[in-house]
């Protein structure tokens, strides 16, 4: 489903990544880890097509289209899903206005019928009912007075209100304690896992691993894939560090 191959990108003329090589299938969830600096977040940003990020080298697949030939907003209607390590917030926008908008924008890309305000209203409050969120929340400004971990859950309703093909979840366990972090895994294998879609999961830690079981853990260093392992490897992470592992 995503196809990276000897992908080399720049930020501000500083090389990030380095030659990474990467394929998730449909169905499958990844887990990249590493250390600070590697070039985690550089990776989601670039296969977002945030700005400011230069690909100098390498192809990027997904769904057998040309990912990097597309502007973000055309990968977001071709089925890719970026969640932020840090969602912003955006005062004076309605979360309910601004998710129906954005799932009818889609709809439309991909010639299917744009959602009523009830269809919507309906889907809304099943996703936030899996994510444990008061649907008066939505109603409030995207993120706005949220905690991290409600944050964290409001992007996950976003995902599974848009409905992707592919989801690139940029440390999503940042800022969530116990209990949410069960519910985000629970969510993930819900609204992605558990519907034969693909996840590339990038976290510092192996606790969000207990609940999001990955088919590979790769390490990332110095801008490439470096190992390759089972769900095993984040659990040597977690016992030796990079440097052991490494």
């Amino acid at each position: 489903m995503l196809k990276i191959e000897n992908l080399h990108a720049e930020v501000d003329g500083k090389k990030i990544l380095n030659g990474l090589t990467l394929e998730v299938g449909a169905g499958e969830v990844h887990a990249i880890m590493g250390p600070n600096g590697a070039g985690k977040s550089t990776l989601a940003y670039t296969l977002g097509g945030r700005p400011g990020y230069e690909i100098t080298e390498g192809s990027v697949t997904f769904d057998g289209q040309d990912l990097l030939d597309m502007e973000p907003h055309e990968r977001a209607a071709a089925g890719l899903f970026l969640g932020f390590q840090y969602p912003v917030e955006i005062p004076g926008v309605s979360n309910v206005q601004f998710l129906r908008e954005a799932a009818n924008a889609q709809r439309k890309h991909r010639g299917e019928p744009e959602l009523t305000g009830g269809e919507f209203l309906k889907l809304a409050k099943e996703k936030a009912a899996l994510l444990r969120m008061d649907m008066d929340m939505l109603k409030r400004p995207v993120n706005v007075g949220f905690s991290g971990g409600e944050k964290k859950r409001n992007e996950m309703v976003q995902m599974g209100i848009l409905d992707p093909k592919f989801a690139i979840l940029d440390e999503t366990d940042s800022g969530l304690d116990i209990d949410a972090l069960r519910i985000v895994g629970d969510g993930i294998n819900s609204i992605m896992r558990d519907a034969g879609k693909g996840v590339l999961l990038i976290t510092h830690y192996q606790r969000l691993l207990d609940y999001v079981k990955p088919d590979k853990v790769h390490i990332l260093a110095k801008g490439r894939i470096v190992k390759t392992g089972g769900p095993e490897l984040a659990l040597e992470l977690e016992r030796e560090g990079y440097e052991e592992v490494v």
